[in-house]
């Protein structure tokens, strides 16, 4: 919620400083610039939180928090890179989505083991959970 009012933040204060009052779409390479990041930033959003829940709930929670963490970060990096070049967004949206990657990923996991329980009886929530554990501090190399 806070890195969100944030972008809003941006968006508002860079259509006062262009545009004089309101928000109108027309201004300055500045204002789009804030703007298509704030709905670039808006749009994964959705993807995000259905992801972290599932994996979350399905498969293991720490690691699931630690990557959402690390995705609201890396959604700061994008977000601020955008504003400057449009090449330097680039590295912040690459491991954005290596993170949705690994949440989803862990999400799929989570309802493999589902059914292994169901159909086999077979529980590989341990192992799952080891894996995802050992994977996560991953996320952190560039």
């Amino acid at each position: 919620v806070f890195l969100t009012a944030f972008f809003a933040n941006k968006v508002e204060h860079e259509s006062r400083h262009c545009n004089g009052k309101g928000l109108q779409r027309q201004g300055s390479s500045s204002f789009d610039r804030v703007y298509t990041a704030n709905q670039n930033c808006g749009h994964a959003y959705p993807t995000f939180l259905a992801v972290l829940w599932c994996a979350g709930l399905l498969c293991s929670q720490a690691p699931a928090a630690f990557a959402g963490l690390m995705y609201l970060f890396v959604r700061q990096k994008y977000f601020v890179g955008y504003l400057g070049e449009r090449t330097q967004s680039t590295p912040g949206y690459l491991f954005g989505k290596r993170i949705i990657l690994f949440l989803f990923l862990m999400s799929v996991a989570g309802i493999l083991n589902y059914y292994l329980i169901f159909f086999f009886g077979s529980d590989f929530e341990i192992h799952i959970k080891t894996i995802t554990s050992a994977i996560s501090p991953l996320l952190l190399i560039p």
